[in-house]
């Protein structure tokens, strides 16, 4: 055969849920096959989901991984289609692994060579790393796979299965999504195919697992390393295409770099040949659809994104309903917004809970949101509860200037309030914190902190205008529900008369830039100040962030958008006297 048909099946599989993901994984083989498909690739691990973490340390997790690979593998018993799909492997230790299905059977297995340990990754802890590069004939193709970070590596798993042989690449993956990656993996591949001279085929989860993102966008790359063909965003979705061995054979007699590359006796050593399936002719496919798929502008896949962690820990964690508090500002309403977006008006309510402080503004801007949003509202004030705790404390407080003590007393009142609210109707509570604010500790512990899922958490403040505008003019949701207002009136906690942000913070275009260097970058105070910001300022936010560990840890997850969240990116000791 010089042509065949793959399929590259982006799923949105859920850690731990055997059955679900196989009924899904069988789901996507069936439709495929009616799309004449010869050979179908799924994600990395989603048998058991990803990432299973401590799972792994469970033996019945691990069996009952490859008890479901066996199912699926039954499942194959009558079709005429060959299944690359990720499990957990166990022999002598585990092991990320991708399994080659046909027939009913098994027919090989590949183990990750290369195992990530940084960022959000911790492979280490759980598996150990395979050591061959094998190559499967399918249908008389000499075909090689392996599994997200091998092909990241020029010299790994690629390079060897390619100078033995390969034609194909299957790289499957479970990448999770920060904001503008699927540009750096698209150079990336493109440059693997075109270096080694192969066909890659790189299918990628798409779904929210806890505070990642996996974001879909599944790509087939020719030898020259065109793009040929790119999943959807954020959907699960079936990418089809034929692909001509034939441009393999030219692209290498053209490519004078093959010849000049040779086999050390190690890398020989890990390839060997397995026969899956011999060479067939005269299979009949239906015609395929001709599709485009563009990608998403920065701020529209952020926005994405944010939907489909929402609704996935939502969903996947047996919640029906949520609740959020409103203020009337800008980091609220955006997460009413997506939480309508992502779950519909009749599963989102809003709680208004104003003080003495409360500006008759946000009382208006508050009521034009939700009559926009047309969702359950509630109005608790807290003025009177307020006064019972100054009340209780007064004796005990005798001689203190009122401070952030009475300012932090109404916030846990209304955390209080809120979950109450969820503990008597079932609802989960969505805070409303922006990274901005989280990365300082410019937030209350047990007030406004307290909820469940933390939708904005990883939103610097300036980022969180930039997708409330996209909201309001973004054609196809077909309204604006934020009110004007809440965009251009200046921040504030309205804890105390006439308080703004800015009391306490510099200003955001300020602090924004400096935590990006401090906190992404890991710059130092003195690489900041050259930056042109401020010595006093610098030293004030670097402080902040320092002093502010206790309280993060103690946050609700929250999506990952940036290269670098608070989470498991973020690894600081809260016992620490160092500072830069």
């Amino acid at each position: 055969m010089s042509t065949i048909r793959i399929g590259l099946a982006q799923i949105n599989a859920s850690v731990g849920d055997f059955e679900g993901n196989v009924k899904r994984i069988v789901r996507f083989i069936e439709d495929a096959g009616k799309q004449g498909v010869d050979l179908i690739s799924f994600p990395e691990l989603a048998i058991s989901g990803y990432p299973p973490e401590d799972l792994l340390l469970k033996p019945k997790f691990v069996e009952d991984n490859y008890n479901s690979l066996k199912r699926i593998a039954k499942k194959t018993a009558g079709l005429d289609i060959v299944v690359v799909v990720g499990f957990i492997d166990k022999s002598d230790d585990i092991y990320n692994a991708a399994a080659v299905i046909s027939k009913g059977e098994i027919k090989g297995i590949y183990h990750k060579n290369y195992l990530p340990n940084y960022g959000v990754f911790d492979e280490k802890r759980y598996f150990k790393s395979g050591t061959d590069c094998p190559i499967f004939t399918i249908l008389g193709i000499p075909v090689g796979i392996n599994i997200c970070e091998d092909i990241w590596y020029p010299e790994g798993p690629c390079m060897n299965q390619t100078l033995a042989g390969a034609q194909l690449i299957i790289n499957i993956n479970s990448s999770p999504y920060h904001a503008g990656k699927w540009q750096f993996r698209e150079r990336m591949v493109s440059t693997r195919a075109s270096d080694n001279a192969v066909y890659i085929a790189y299918t990628n989860m798409v779904g929210g697992q806890d505070e990642l993102v996996f974001d879909g966008h599944s790509m087939l790359f020719n030898p020259k390393g065109e793009l040929m063909a790119r999943g959807r965003q954020f959907e699960e979705d079936l990418v089809v295409a034929d692909i001509d061995l034939r441009m393999v054979e030219l692209a290498r007699l053209h490519d004078p770099r093959r010849r000049a590359r040779m086999f050390s006796a190690e890398a020989i050593s890990r390839v060997s040949v397995t026969e899956v399936s011999k060479a067939k002719t005269g299979k009949k496919r239906p015609q395929l659809t001709h599709r485009v798929i563009e990608p998403l502008d920065r701020v529209g896949e952020i926005y994405q994104a944010l939907l489909l962690g929402t609704r996935d820990y939502i969903r996947k964690n047996g919640f029906k309903n949520v609740v959020i508090g409103l203020s009337g500002g800008i980091d609220s309403a955006l997460v009413a917004v997506i939480a309508v977006d992502a779950l519909g008006k009749d599963n989102v309510t809003g709680v208004f809970m104003p003080s003495g402080y409360t500006m008759p503004d946000s009382r208006e801007d508050v009521h034009k949101l939700v009559n926009s949003l047309g969702i359950r509202f509630l109005t608790i004030p807290i003025h009177d509860i307020f006064k019972s705790y100054l009340s209780t404390l007064s004796e005990k407080f005798s001689g203190k200037k009122a401070d952030v003590t009475e300012e932090n007393i109404q916030a846990r009142i209304r955390g209080n309030i809120i979950m109450a609210l969820s503990n008597k109707f079932g609802w989960l509570v969505l805070t409303t914190g922006n990274k901005s604010e989280m990365s300082v500790g410019y937030a209350t512990l047990y007030g406004d902190m307290a909820g469940g899922f933390a939708v904005i958490k990883d939103v610097p403040k300036t980022l969180v205008y930039e997708l409330t505008r996209y909201r309001n003019t973004a054609y196809k949701y077909g309204n604006s529900p934020i009110p004007n207002r809440v965009i251009t009136k200046e921040p504030t906690a309205e804890l105390r008369p006439g308080q703004k942000d800015s009391d306490t913070l510099p200003v955001y275009e300020i602090l924004d830039p400096i935590l990006y260097a401090y906190v992404e970058e890991d710059r130092s105070f003195k690489e900041i100040v050259a930056m042109g910001y401020k010595e006093d300022t610098v030293a004030k936010v670097i402080s902040m962030v320092d002093k502010s560990e206790y309280k993060r840890r103690q946050a609700p997850p929250g999506i990952k958008i940036t290269p670098r969240a608070f989470g498991k990116d973020w690894r600081v000791p809260i016992t620490n006297k160092y500072r830069l």
